[in-house]
């Protein structure tokens, strides 16, 4: 481990005078051990040990830097660092976009800046102050937002858990794809799975989001069906294939029973789709999908329980409100390739886009379709669209918090009380047989029976409810 930086200006402190009273044979030998010690380079080092302890002006990118060479700053003294973009007006701009974007890394969130704020800025929906703050804007780079926005960030956080059931045999006539299949796809190939909205407690009937994910593009969309029975998913993914822009060639779904079923797999051969699965238990096969689970359904409706058919209503209202938001103004980061060096993984990603951006790029895709997504989009306001959606969740939460909290599961029969008509039974038959040596002493049956009392008329309420 090499000298720290204030160990070599004591050096420096301790050879200068040394090295401007030496001769010239000397200086050589003092440089040529000062080079060694400090890994400087031979010019650097002299310059360093002519100048110690003198006031030095020198111009680096444009600006006049004072120094002293051979001299630290005091220990606890703040390095200066000049902050381009640490004005409060920028930072209350960058949170605003932020919070407009739906909480983006710093990645996203660049080309989201770039290539979204000019959008509402035409349809007067969005005003920046000055030219100065929209240049900053569009010059910020993706660490500095994530360092902008660290202490924000890290306020939300939302978790889950799974509620799919396996199907049935029915699943092995219909063939397995893996995520590593996925390779060069046209639109149109799609992944399937359900979002579960239980609020906790998986019992009695309750709302589920259908998503459809496109894997070339990542276009989604969404809707919520009354339960889990294959009759309600089939209708929400005809529903969903009306929608989409794009023919629907292909769909892949997990191996649930709403997805494995006779039903659609007949539908998917009538219509030439192509119906494949992934392997039990891995979920990383629907990788796609699996993914705007979250960052689409949960981060927008939480993990309340919704069991209405108002709140379905409602859900279905944010559901046709976010597949604009998302869809044309969310960008998205595609994985290309993994490169594993020993122990470390690296991930290389593609340059952020929006499904509609990648749509419009992608040759397979029909001109026409092209035309009528770029004349919907021209008609969109990202902060218009942003509002109804937060007045939307409002509404969907305080329904769920006034409907109180999920149904709790059913508990266990009761213990039967002393005067149960089978302790009776059971007292007569003991009378009949031959008596035997008990091993429980009645001292610890009459514990037992006190324990196990018949419970109160609260409790048997509270297990019908």
């Amino acid at each position: 481990m090499g000298l720290t930086m204030r160990e070599r200006h004591a050096v420096v402190r301790e050879l200068a005078p040394r090295f401007r009273a030496a001769t010239k044979k000397q200086r050589g030998q003092l440089l040529t051990d000062f080079v060694a010690l400090t890994g400087y380079t031979r010019c650097y080092a002299a310059f360093v040990l002519r100048t110690c302890g003198t006031r030095q002006i020198r111009t680096i990118q444009k600006q006049r830097v004072r120094f002293v060479p051979g001299h630290a700053r005091a220990r606890g003294t703040p390095r200066q660092r000049r902050r381009a973009y640490g004005g409060q007006v920028f930072l209350d701009t960058v949170k605003r976009l932020w919070a407009l974007s739906d909480g983006l890394c710093g990645k996203r969130l660049v080309v989201f800046i770039r290539e979204t704020v000019p959008h509402p800025e035409q349809q007067g929906a969005l005003t920046l102050g000055n030219d100065h703050l929209r240049r900053q804007l569009l010059s910020v780079s993706a660490a500095t937002l994530d360092r902008l926005l660290a202490s924000i960030k890290r306020q939300s956080r939302l978790k889950g858990r799974s509620t799919t059931r396996p199907g049935s045999l029915l699943k092995h006539h219909i063939p397995v794809r893996t995520f590593a299949d996925w390779n060069d796809v046209r639109p149109g190939f799609c992944e399937a799975d359900l979002v579960a909205h239980d609020g906790g407690s998986a019992f009695e009937d309750y709302c589920h989001s259908l998503n459809l994910t496109d894997v070339a593009t990542a276009w989604t969309e969404t809707i919520a069906v009354q339960n889990k029975a294959q009759i309600r998913v089939f209708e929400g993914l005809k529903q969903l294939r009306a929608q989409m822009p794009f023919p629907l060639l292909g769909l892949d779904s997990d191996n649930g029973s709403e997805f494995i079923n006779s039903q659609l797999a007949r539908y998917c051969q009538a219509q030439q789709i192509t119906f494949t699965r992934s392997r039990p238990y891995r979920k990383n096969d629907n990788c796609y999908v699996e993914q705007k689970n979250y960052s689409i359904v949960r981060r927008t409706v939480a993990y309340y329980r919704y069991d209405t058919p108002e709140q379905r209503a409602l859900l279905n209202a944010i559901y046709r409100t976010l597949r604009l938001y998302t869809n044309f103004f969310q960008p998205v980061m595609k994985l290309r390739q993994k490169v594993r060096a020993g122990s470390k993984l690296t991930r290389r990603y593609d340059t952020p886009q929006t499904p509609y951006k990648r749509l419009l790029a992608h040759p397979s895709v029909p001109q026409e379709v092209k035309d009528n997504l770029t004349l919907q989009y021209n008609t969109l306001n990202v902060v218009a669209l942003k509002r109804e959606l937060q007045h939307l969740q409002q509404a969907l939460f305080t329904s769920a918090i006034k409907a109180g909290p999920p149904p709790l599961p059913p508990r266990f029969p009761f213990y039967p009380g002393p005067d149960h008509p089978w302790r009776n039974t059971a007292q007569t038959l003991q009378h009949q047989r031959p008596q035997r040596v008990s091993l429980v002493s009645n001292t610890t049956v009459d514990l037992l029976q006190k324990n196990h009392h018949t419970p109160t008329q609260q409790h048997i309420t509270h297990n019908k409810l």
